[in-house]
């Protein structure tokens, strides 16, 4: 198998108040702790982020009937998290609703770095990160996921979906656990010569 992380919506704008904001220094920390020991594996790294246009015209219909201005491309809201250790190499896909596959070309990016397990992190647990590993248990990929990597605003839906997602569409690991199933399984690796190397550049922002 070859592994590819998936880190899905961590956004300036979602970690203003609340839960995401208390927990963020701990979060990202704990991603970027996971993304050190994936570059050292070779893996393919996938940044997941949501943006619509300012004029809402491509958002889903509770934003157009609110007029709810969240994340909007080009604003400082719907750009990832400053404290991010992040690398030229990494990859992007822009969403416009809450599963990363929904009508972006991420399904046909995993096939080109021939990923068949995903490690899937980012927020919010109860939805894009829950509709992300459901759709990619759908396709027949693996999926783990990254516990200490996951959050949501609602602590009552994460726990709810964690039960939910780790009864049998995915695996739950912490990152000691992520740790050791990446340094005792090198088959899980792209290598120096594969996967991203290989990659089209054209394919590193996919909307």
């Amino acid at each position: 198998m070859k592994a590819a992380i998936l880190l899905i919506d961590l956004l300036e704008e979602y970690f203003q108040d609340g839960r995401l904001k208390a927990n963020r220094s701990t979060l990202v920390s704990h991603i970027n702790a996971l993304t050190s020991v994936g570059r050292a594996s070779h893996l393919p790294m996938i940044w997941v982020r949501q943006a619509f246009k300012a004029d809402l015209s491509d958002a889903f219909v509770w934003m157009r009937k609110t007029q709810a201005a969240v994340t909007i491309e080009n604003t400082p809201g719907s750009q990832l998290l400053n404290e991010l250790e992040r690398d030229p190499t990494d990859l992007e896909v822009v969403k416009k609703r809450y599963s990363a596959f929904f009508h972006t070309n991420l399904d046909e990016l995993l096939q080109t770095l021939a990923a068949d397990l995903l490690i899937i992190g980012g927020i919010n647990t109860h939805a894009c990160v829950r509709m992300a590993v459901i759709d990619a248990y759908q396709r027949d990929y693996e999926v783990v996921l990254a516990l200490d990597c996951t959050d949501s605003y609602d602590e009552e839906h994460h726990h709810i979906s964690l039960r939910y997602l780790t009864r049998g569409i995915c695996t739950g690991k912490t990152n000691p656990d992520l740790f050791d199933l990446l340094t005792s399984n090198p088959s899980l690796f792209f290598g120096d010569s594969g996967g991203l190397e290989a990659h089209d550049t054209q394919a590193r922002s996919v909307g």
